[in-house]
């Protein structure tokens, strides 16, 4: 009888996000994605201009969270950002969204 491989799963090379950090520096928009695991993900938002508007740079990188958490872990999460406690930051949770029932009751993925 001949034994099947064991595929290895692969993991991430991150954790799961669970919270954002943005903020405007004079360089340009950086964040911070915290994991679930007590990881960091540093980085800039090259793609957000320096004198762009703060809800089109919390857009951009809620958008960039929701990627990394659909790709990397088939996940569908949102981003909810907390009012400002100082000026030119802003905090985000990620939370899981629930799959919503079609109209068979079935839930979609």
């Amino acid at each position: 009888m001949e034994r099947r491989k064991r595929e290895k799963k692969k993991r991430p090379p991150f954790g799961m996000p669970k919270g954002i950090v943005l903020l405007a520096t004079a360089e340009g928009w950086r964040h911070t994605v915290l994991t679930a695991e007590g990881g960091m993900l540093c980085g800039a938002r090259s793609d957000v201009p320096v004198q762009a508007d703060p809800a089109d740079a919390r857009d951009a990188a809620a958008a960039m969270v929701v990627g990394v958490a659909r790709d990397f872990h088939h996940a569908d999460v949102e981003v909810t950002w907390d009012l400002p406690r100082e000026p030119r930051s802003w905090t985000g949770r990620v939370s899981p969204v629930s799959p919503t029932p079609n109209a068979c009751g079935e839930t979609g993925g």
